[in-house]
């Protein structure tokens, strides 16, 4: 499939800086969460909380994130029958490390930050729900920017498509996809930034209106949010082999994190309006 005006493929991946080799894919997602510790830092000291303490816990979730996202990416490619379009972990240990080629696998990133930030916070006795409050829009706009990278990697792109906004990748990488190096695709990547800027845009209004009486609710609601569009954002994909009833791992993952994320804020939000006032 060919588009008159698709989005052509990235005119770099990176470039040289003396010794240095900076990768865009790795700028990106500095460059998000950057943005997304000044947000956090900010709605933290509104709600009464020390910019020290945001700092830290915000530098030990992205620690425990990358750790996190990872290991998600690597666990499931570890082992495996080698193909001309996959190398398992296991015959190339070293590029586990090398973080800089892509690899990194959201929801265990999400979970490794999780962990890394409620240990930080339950040891030196900080409120998480005021914390979970103030983090909730960060975290989106983190990836939002950071989705980006994906486009300099050419990698994430969705099925085949004719579409005005449709995206051309390089010969390469559409060959490892099992298509002809003139197929335009989704630009899934660039959806689930999108959907992402909404969800900051949305958890913001919520906030302002003051609609949600529970601690910790805005930060579910960006639980719901993430779940419900990174489900239809994955349901495009082609990059994900293993499929489970139609729908691949990842899929199943968000649509559990958007059923719980619902029914947690539901019962929670009941729970604190039937709570009789003193």
């Amino acid at each position: 499939m060919f588009s008159i005006a698709a989005i052509p493929p990235p005119p770099f991946s990176g470039f040289e800086l003396g010794p240095f080799a900076p990768r865009m894919y790795g700028i990106v997602i500095a460059l998000g969460a950057l943005f997304a510790l000044q947000l956090l830092s900010r709605r933290y000291m509104a709600r009464g909380g020390d910019a020290r303490t945001a700092e830290q816990a915000g530098l030990l979730a992205l620690a425990g994130g990358f750790l996190g996202a990872r290991i998600g990416y690597v666990i499931p490619r570890f082992f495996g029958e080698e193909t001309a379009s996959f190398v398992p972990f296991s015959a190339r240990p070293l590029e586990i490390f090398a973080l800089w080629q892509g690899g990194l696998a959201f929801f265990g990133g999400l979970t490794g930050g999780i962990l890394a930030v409620f240990v930080y916070l339950w040891r030196t006795g900080t409120p998480i729900g005021t914390f979970a409050d103030a983090v909730a829009p960060a975290l989106p706009l983190a990836q939002a920017i950071g989705r980006t990278g994906n486009y300099f990697n050419q990698e994430l792109f969705g099925r085949p498509t004719d579409v005005w906004w449709a995206l051309q990748v390089d010969a390469g990488p559409a060959a490892r996809a099992g298509y002809p190096n003139d197929t335009t695709f989704h630009p899934t990547f660039l959806y689930e930034s999108l959907w992402n800027v909404m969800l900051v845009g949305l958890i913001l209004w919520i906030d302002k209106r003051g609609w949600l009486q529970s601690r910790g609710a805005l930060f579910i609601v960006y639980l719901g949010g993430y779940g419900a569009g990174r489900g239809w954002v994955e349901a495009l994909r082609v990059d994900t082999v293993e499929r489970y009833i139609g729908l691949s791992r990842n899929n199943w993952i968000a649509l559990a994190v958007f059923v719980a994320a619902t029914v947690t804020l539901i019962v929670r939000e009941r729970a604190v309006r039937n709570t009789p006032k003193a």
